[in-house]
C-alpha cells in the first residue's frame, strides 16, 4: 500500500486501522490527546521494526550466498 510507505508504517498497521475503523473499534482522535513526542516515537519504533526484518533478511541472503562458496 502506497498510504502506508508514504506514512513509513508497516501495510499490515494500516490494514489493522482499517479493519478496526469497520468494525467500530477504532477510537476516535478526540478521546486521547497524542503528543509529538508519542508520535516520533511511533514512527521510530515502525522503523526499528522495519530496519530489523531488513537486517535480518539481509543476514539470511549473506548466509545462503556465503554457503555457495564454499
Amino acid at each position: 500500500m502506497q498510504v502506508a510507505s508514504t506514512l513509513g508504517m508497516p501495510h499490515q498497521t494500516l490494514d489493522n486501522w482499517l479493519r478496526a475503523d469497520k468494525l467500530g473499534k477504532l477510537s476516535g482522535a478526540g478521546e486521547r490527546v497524542v503528543s509529538p513526542e508519542q508520535m516520533d516515537l511511533t514512527r521510530l519504533r515502525a522503523e526499528n521494526a522495519q530496519l530489523k526484518m531488513e537486517r535480518d533478511i539481509l543476514k539470511k541472503a549473506a548466509a545462503y550466498f556465503a554457503k555457495d562458496h564454499l
